[in-house]
C-alpha cells in the first residue's frame, strides 16, 4: 500500500511540474521533423486495420466478441493469400485476425516463429495503388508481388519488404 501511494504522489509530482507555467522568453524544444513532404502523384490515407496472426481463430474471434464485446464478422477464407480473415470493427479502424489456409500459407512460417500469433501488419490506404507501386518502385523499395492483388476488402492491395519499412510489413490498399 504504501508502494502504491508513493507511486501516486510521485506521479502527482510530475504532473505537477508538467503543468508549471514555463518562464517568459523560454521555449519548448520539439523533435526536427521535416514539415516538407516530397512531391508525389499519390498520397497516403488513413490506417485501415492491423493484422494480427492468430493460431486459433476461434479463440480469437471469441476473445474480441465476449470478452471485449467488439462487432466481429464472420470467417472468410482467401485461398489467393492463404489465410481466412475476421474482422473486428472499432470506430477508427479494423482489427484483421490472420489464421493460416493452406500449407502455403505465409501466416503458417510467421506463427511457427511466433507460436502464440502477434502483429502481423498495418494497413494503410492510398488514393492510387498504380502510382504508389510504380514510385516506391523507382525509389528502390521492394513490393513482395509484381502487380498489385485483390484484398480481402475487395480492393488492390500491394506489401512492401519489412525490411524496407524499419522492420514493419507494410499492407497498401487502395482507398
Amino acid at each position: 500500500m504504501a508502494r502504491a501511494l508513493k507511486a501516486v504522489a510521485g506521479a502527482a509530482g510530475l504532473f505537477s511540474r508538467l503543468l508549471t507555467p514555463m518562464p517568459p522568453g523560454r521555449t519548448w524544444s520539439s523533435p526536427q521533423f521535416s514539415h516538407q513532404v516530397a512531391p508525389s502523384v499519390w498520397k497516403l490515407g488513413r490506417l485501415n486495420h492491423v493484422a494480427v496472426a492468430v493460431p486459433d481463430l476461434d479463440k480469437a474471434k471469441a476473445f474480441y466478441q465476449k470478452v471485449l464485446g467488439a462487432e466481429v464478422s464472420e470467417a472468410v477464407p482467401l485461398p489467393e493469400h492463404g489465410v481466412s480473415v475476421v474482422f473486428v470493427t472499432l470506430n477508427n479502424t479494423k482489427v484483421e485476425l490472420l489464421h493460416p489456409l493452406g500449407k502455403n500459407s505465409p501466416i503458417e512460417g510467421f506463427l511457427k516463429k511466433n507460436q502464440l500469433g502477434g502483429i502481423h501488419h498495418v494497413c494503410i490506404e492510398v488514393d492510387d495503388i498504380g502510382a504508389a507501386l510504380r514510385d516506391l518502385k523507382e525509389k528502390k523499395i521492394r513490393i513482395l508481388s509484381k502487380e498489385a492483388k485483390i484484398g480481402a476488402h475487395g480492393k488492390p492491395v500491394i506489401f512492401l519488404h519489412p525490411k524496407d519499412c524499419g522492420g514493419v510489413l507494410v499492407e497498401l490498399e487502395q482507398a
